[in-house]
């Protein structure tokens, strides 16, 4: 029994020395590159599935273990630790950072619910578009982290009021029935009285048991916090609500999710001559997709806690309830507290909205962009050069000015803080994330050189005999599963070099395989753990595992749905996915020696 707690102590060690000395075998008997690289893959995806080591950490086992294979060159290894995505990446954390610091999202959601109304399923609705709205742009989790303490006071006070509303109603027919009984007392006399002395008891008694049959309910079915398993129903609606929201948001822009960022930049490294994602490009496929798929999943929780009738949803010019009054108040109070917009706040809003609108137009497609102002050198200027040059300016333009006293009393200014500080910066700079990419980037490189990218082509190559929608939906629900058990960023870096040499090995346009694969990526709905989102909004302790699996299994089914139809009907056209492209190589048949 001791030895057993020791090796639960020390798995992590264990595991870390088993997974290396079991594989070995793999380089030291084939002795070849692919082979070599073959270990170091599936070293480094076994690390990352379980999180033996930091996730992180992990990443920085190609650049150590590449060079002494002799697969890569140390400095080839060590450059793929930083390229266009991580400036891109400061861009966007500055741009997030200053949006955070003053507030600027909390007014944005907050004024949404209050344009979508409090109707229960609109109020839903409105908290699941703003929060979407915000994830476009901030990460999933810092949304999240921002949006639940509003819906959680709102959830609170909705069953405050209802139980204010239930014991003044109570009061009411108390106090209506005893004048009823003295009225009844003078007209009738003596002998009414009697009957009067008969019939309260009853009263009393119908009272007390059902004031019992609701404490009873309270205790047995939902615990202190919920009068009803009606109230318990509704805070998980609202907490799971929250949750996929900020994760389909997410899938509509390139900075949405760490995960565009990867997938865009392991695309355009390893197909240089595919100029077709961009920021405008991405956005125009996948906001239909996360539009959809956002009003399903809506549909979907409303149905499966509260239920979800139609006539009442659309029914206008109905009377308030209480719980709709609760619901507007709280929202209202806590719009107030953020008082008029601030001089920060407008400055911050233009510059995100400058930044959107560079993106857009730097290369629509439909039209020529501004970057045809750099033809001399085209794409040279990417997403990246809009993100620093917004990002530059919030360390620029001042935000307060800074005064002191004097000695005689004279209040003198000597400087002033710009939007953003440097410090608050790295505090909000996912340096783990950076460095998980850059370990991803090698990786992918490493293949490419070690000539394991091809061989896995190969071997995948009578794949190609399926139907693509039989190929597309597969590596889809490969996707979906294993992300549920391994972080995001780590599946699309373990995924991108084999799903990339399929596409090839059987001549189907890569996008075709590669786009659905990676939105199905973010479809991490079912656990706690699964992504930072649904670890937040389970803290709550309003919802069990269970109800996150039922709750989250339909999602999946729904996104996983949603891709597909996506990819035969609008996508296909706009990236022309029935032809194999000239951007992407032929592959050749090779075999490891």
């Amino acid at each position: 029994m001791k030895l057993l707690s020791y090796i639960l102590a020390y798995r992590q060690l264990l595991l870390v020395v088993f997974s290396v000395l079991v594989l070995l075998p793999l380089p030291l008997v084939l002795h070849a590159k692919e082979a070599e690289c073959a270990y170091v893959l599936f070293v480094v995806a076994i690390f990352w599935i379980t999180e033996a080591l930091p996730l992180s950490v992990t990443a920085l086992l190609p650049g150590l273990m590449f060079p002494m294979f002799g697969i890569m060159r140390s400095t080839h290894a060590a450059s793929a630790y930083f390229k266009d995505f991580h400036l891109l990446l400061i861009g966007v954390i500055c741009l997030a950072t200053s949006i955070e610091k003053w507030n600027l999202h909390k007014r944005i959601a907050l004024r949404m619910v209050m344009m979508v109304g409090v109707n229960p399923a609109r109020l839903t609705l409105g908290f699941m578009s703003s929060t979407a709205l915000l994830s476009m742009w901030l990460s999933n989790t810092s949304t999240t982290a921002m949006v639940m303490p509003i819906v959680e006071a709102v959830a609170q006070q909705i069953i405050r009021a209802e139980a204010e509303a239930e014991a003044t109603q109570m009061t009411y027919c108390n106090e209506s029935a005893n004048r009823v009984l003295e009225v009844d007392e003078t007209v009738i006399g003596q002998e009414t009285s009697k009957k009067k002395e008969k019939t309260k008891p009853k009263y009393s008694n119908d009272t007390e048991k059902v004031s019992s049959k609701m404490d009873m309910e309270k205790n047995s079915v939902t615990g202190a916090k919920y009068r009803s398993k009606k109230d318990h129903m509704m805070c998980k609606l609202m907490c799971l609500s929250i949750a996929y929201s900020s994760t389909i948001g997410g899938l509509t822009t390139t900075t949405g999710t760490s995960t565009n960022l990867i997938f865009t930049e392991h695309f355009n490294t390893r197909y240089p001559d595919c100029d077709c994602l961009n920021f405008g490009s991405w956005f125009l496929f996948s906001f239909p997709i996360a539009i959809i798929l956002l009003l399903l999943s809506w549909i979907w929780l409303q149905w499966l806690f509260l239920g979800f009738n139609f006539k009442e949803l659309f029914k206008c010019g109905k009377t308030k309830t209480v719980k709709e009054k609760a619901c507007a108040e709280v929202i209202k109070q806590e719009y107030k507290k953020l008082g008029p917009m601030r001089y920060q706040e407008i400055v911050t809003l233009i510059l995100f909205i400058i930044m959107a609108l560079l993106w857009f137009s730097r290369d629509p497609g439909f039209v020529s962009g501004w970057s045809e102002l750099f033809s001399e050198n085209p794409g040279f200027v990417t997403d990246s050069t809009v993100a620093l040059i917004v990002g530059l300016l919030f360390f620029i333009i001042p935000a307060k000015t800074l005064t002191k006293t004097t000695p005689t009393g004279e209040i003198v200014a000597f400087g002033y803080s710009p939007l953003i500080t440097w410090k608050e910066f790295q505090s909000f700079m996912p340096w783990d994330i950076a460095i998980l990419v850059g370990g991803g980037f090698a990786l992918a490189d490493g293949c490419e050189v070690s000539g394991l990218s091809k061989w896995i082509g190969n071997k995948l190559s009578p794949l190609g005999s399926l139907p693509v929608w039989l190929i597309i939906l597969i590596s889809s629900l490969m996707v979906t599963s294993l992300t549920e058990v391994a972080s995001n960023p780590a599946t699309i870096t373990i995924l991108f070099p084999i799903l990339a040499p399929l596409s090839e090995a059987i001549r189907v346009n890569p996008l075709h395989i590669l786009l659905p694969s990676t939105l199905c990526t973010s479809f991490a709905f079912l656990l706690p753990v699964a992504n930072p989102p649904n670890a937040i909004v389970f803290s709550y302790g309003h919802l069990k595992v269970i109800d996150m699996v039922k709750a989250g299994l339909g999602v999946n089914i729904l996104g996983v749905a949603v891709v597909m139809l996506g990819m035969f009907t609008w996508i296909e056209p706009m990236f022309d996915l029935n032809t194999y492209p000239s951007w992407a190589p032929a592959i050749v048949n090779d075999t490891m020696p």
